[in-house]
């Protein structure tokens, strides 16, 4: 295939990649931004510090990222684990058959 035929997509470009982070940090700076307007019910001490809902956020999602990673070592399992099953499970069912 052609390096022309080759179907474009939106991502494919930088640029496109740029647009939507900068989209992204400006919505961002918005909902900050609104922390500080919005008025809300409150119902620990740290709620009203600015930027709580946004940090709290983070904070949990890096949480999240590393009890994941930690998971992983004890979840994970090979790449043809369930292959050695159906293998094994499909020789006996041969063997069961072939009596």
């Amino acid at each position: 295939m052609n390096q022309n035929d080759e179907r474009q997509y939106f991502f494919d470009k930088p640029r496109n990649v740029q647009r939507v982070l900068w989209a992204l940090y400006a919505v961002c700076a918005v909902l900050l931004a609104l922390d500080v307007v919005l008025q809300r019910k409150v119902y620990h001490a740290w709620e009203w510090l600015w930027g709580f809902y946004p940090l709290y956020g983070f904070v949990g999602c890096v949480i999240l990222v590393l009890v994941a990673k930690w998971m992983r070592t004890f979840l994970m399992r090979s790449e043809d684990y369930y292959q050695k099953d159906d293998s094994a499970s499909a020789a006996s069912g041969a063997k069961d058959g072939a009596e």
